[in-house]
């Protein structure tokens, strides 16, 4: 991989264990973003009061020892010990050259790939998802896309909620209108909040369907055939609905990647059984739970992780350490990653710890509760309707859509578009909008969500990234050239052109960083900061109209560098690039 901060951070290294001797050959060289230089290596600082040597002078001997070969232009140590390193052209140009000519983008797959499973989305059956789905739906989708393309093997799973007593009186619900009700696109049925509405306020209502409710979830959960023949129903009717959204949002979860509550029920007694047998559930006031150290309530109480409620039944905390021990003992994960809400955070931290008691999570797999912040409106407040209800998911997309047609249409085009190409390329950039702005945020962070600032062409935003990439399209278009046969070499001549390279070579560490930590925030960041880079490349260096032939053909490559790097970058966000805009 061609990351300048790796390559710096191994000859520093071995500078280091040269000074120092082989037990500093590990030592971190501390390399950093620099004021006055391409990067800067800050180990001296970091060392010195430890090996009992004045920083400046650590600093220059290092210097001393460092091997600046073909890579390093110019080393200068500043202030109380700062190295400061700049990169040679001639090293930026020919590593830009091997990013181009590389599918992957120089970006070697893992050395030791992972099973990683991730879970995200993980909608209600007989719900339509709001406006809380979005943020799990897309994210988890990206941290998907993203240690996939690093070489992990990846596993999504979306963990629907489809058990428990709501469907004793949905499956009720569901006989009183007809079965052949589900099969019609017009009914009720396929109006899942009107649906559910409809049953809830039967069941407040009517003692005698509250009743025929309650005796139908019994039979659900003893496996009575017909039962679960209707049940069946709700859940295919709730997967046509899932799939619209999920292909409207261009996320990659299928029906094959769902295991909802009901694949874990068989497993419920088995995991409470073997918690019993190891000792780490008793009996507390009728329930049966779980003590994990260090969690307490404010009355210094030790808290609880009730596994069995007093009247026998299970709860979330036991369907997680079912699905937490199948995942170890039958999918043999090495890392789970649960990207739901911050809410949940002492849910999943008591579960966790619960898990490592039992031995299902230790240090060869690893469990993360990928924490995601709310949607608030421009009030600040969190995003509901104007009448305070929940914001529906697709009206939501439905309306990005309309106002990305009205943005679009006030920006200049190069050409004419004919409705329909208007209407795909107007979808893109409203689905993309709303991802990007959401991606562009730590997931742990709220987040305001706002279409003016969202859908607006200029500044970090997906309509701006995407007509980054559809210019660069474009330039390739008015000069005949194929984008793949785009070579150069690269040579740098201007300060933009450098820029943009030395930005083209961080495109690995990247993508590690946003696979490592889970947090597609940092990608989006870095594929921002590369348009931003092109930008500045685009106003000041011609491309077509270049002063040479040599230029040109350098310029071209970058050009196409770049544009493989944003569109790479965006898919692995799960954001669409129109070729046109």
């Amino acid at each position: 991989m061609p990351d300048p901060q790796l390559v710096l951070a191994a000859r520093v290294r071995d500078a280091l264990a040269a000074v120092l001797g082989p037990s500093h050959a590990d030592a971190d060289p501390v390399i950093r973003p620099s004021q006055f230089a391409d990067l800067q290596a800050n180990a001296a600082l970091a060392l010195a009061k430890k090996v009992g040597r004045k920083p400046r002078e650590l600093a220059d001997e290092i210097v001393a020892h460092l091997d600046t070969g073909d890579v390093i232009a110019k080393v200068e140590v500043s202030g109380p010990g700062f190295i400061n390193l700049t990169l040679s052209d001639t090293w930026i140009a020919e590593q830009t050259g091997r990013v181009l000519a590389d599918e992957r983008l120089a970006v070697p797959p893992v050395e030791s790939p992972q099973k990683v499973i991730v879970e995200y989305s993980s909608p209600n059956v007989a719900k339509e998802m709001h406006v809380g789905h979005l943020r799990t739906t897309i994210v988890g989708d990206s941290i998907a896309r993203i240690l996939e393309f690093l070489g992990h093997h990846v596993v999504r799973d979306n963990h629907v909620g489809d058990w428990g007593t709501p469907f004793g009186m949905l499956i009720e619900h569901l006989l009183d209108l007809g079965e052949d009700a589900a099969a019609r696109d017009d009914s009720s049925v396929s109006d899942l909040t009107a649906f559910y509405q409809a049953a809830r306020q039967k069941f407040d209502g009517d003692p005698a369907f509250a009743e025929r409710s309650r005796q139908r979830v019994v039979e659900l959960q003893a496996g009575d055939p017909e039962t679960l023949r209707l049940w069946q129903i709700l859940v295919d009717v709730s997967k046509r609905y899932f799939n619209s959204v999920y292909a409207r949002l261009g996320v990659t979860l299928s029906d094959d990647d769902i295991k909802g509550e009901s694949f874990y029920n068989d497993m419920l007694g088995p995991t409470v059984q073997e918690l019993e047998d190891k000792g780490i559930a008793a009996l507390s006031d009728g329930a049966l739970c779980a003590f994990p150290p260090g969690f307490t309530g404010r009355d210094g109480e030790p808290l609880p992780v009730i596994i069995r409620k007093r009247d026998g039944g299970y709860n979330y905390s036991t369907s997680d350490l079912a699905t937490v021990r199948y995942r170890v003992d039958v999918e043999h994960a090495d890392r789970m990653i649960y990207v739901v809400g911050a809410p949940q955070a002492l849910h999943f931290q008591m579960v966790f710890a619960v898990a490592r008691m039992a031995g299902w999570l230790n240090e060869e797999v690893r469990a993360e509760h990928a924490q995601i912040g709310n949607v608030l409106g421009t009030d600040g407040k969190i995003l509901r309707t104007r009448a305070g209800g929940t914001v529906k998911l697709a009206e939501l997309l439905d309306e990005a859509v309309e106002r990305a047609g009205r943005a679009f249409d006030e920006v200049p085009h190069e050409e004419a578009f004919d409705e329909a190409t208007r209407a795909e390329i107007v979808e893109a950039v409203g689905i993309g909008a709303v991802k990007y702005a959401d991606l562009s945020v730590a997931r742990d962070s709220e987040y305001v969500f706002d279409f003016d600032r969202m859908i607006a062409f200029k500044g970090n935003t997906g309509p701006y990234l995407q007509y980054a990439a559809a210019r660069i399209r474009s330039i390739f278009r008015r000069g005949g050239v194929d984008p793949d046969t785009a070579t150069g070499p690269v040579k740098i001549g201007h300060p933009a052109e450098r820029a943009l390279a030395l930005r083209l070579l961080g495109f690995g560490a990247a993508v590690a960083q946003a696979g490592e930590s889970a947090e597609p925030h940092k990608l989006a960041a870095y594929v921002f900061s590369v348009a931003d880079a092109y930008t500045s490349f685009y106003e000041n260096c011609p491309v077509l109209q270049a002063p040479d032939e040599e230029t040109k053909a350098s310029r071209l490559a970058l050009c196409a560098a770049t544009l493989r790097t944003l569109e790479t970058g965006l898919h692995l966000l799960g954001v669409p690039t129109p070729e046109r805009m």
